[in-house]
């Protein structure tokens, strides 16, 4: 079996991280603090909204049973694309919606699946701003906040 990572940042990784655990295919999943500048940030230093870290989930999967187009789906299923640096009741940077992709082919399918959804007009009259990066370092959210719905015998959050 080989896997792949994918990222996605998504608002409040609680519950984007509950979701993507529950795709078949997909073996494993962290959640962490991508797209900033602060090395080893912690939740507290993210919280500021100052580092430029999104609220993120890695995960790794086996594209013989999930494809990244399924994934791309997924995501842009369990957020909304439009809101700028905010998720429900959560606002900041750190809940920006985005993808950090790990190749080139990561790259062309996340782009062309924006490009698709808006010519179908699926969020008019708003436009997705979702943003795609490569991928940088992934920092490991702490462990009280890795599977932490599951910790606690939620299925759901707010989102």
């Amino acid at each position: 079996m080989s896997t792949q990572k994918a990222t996605f940042a998504a608002g409040c990784f609680w519950g984007v991280e509950a979701a993507f655990a529950a795709i078949p295919g997909v073996k494993s999943t962290a959640v962490g603090y991508e797209g900033g500048a602060l090395e080893r940030p912690g939740y507290q230093d993210v919280c500021t909204d100052q580092t430029g870290h999104a609220e993120v989930v890695e995960l790794e999967f086996d594209p013989a049973e999930v494809s990244y187009a399924d994934l791309l789906d997924a995501f842009f299923k369990l957020h909304d694309p439009t809101t700028l640096n905010r998720q429900g009741p959560d606002w900041g940077t750190q809940y920006r919606s985005a993808i950090f992709v790990h190749s080139p082919e990561q790259e062309a399918q996340a782009r062309a699946t924006i490009g698709q959804l808006a010519a179908e007009g699926r969020f008019k009259p708003k436009k997705i701003v979702t943003r795609v990066e490569p991928a940088q370092t992934f920092w490991r959210a702490e462990e009280y906040h890795q599977r932490y719905l599951e910790k606690r015998g939620l299925s759901t959050c707010h989102i």
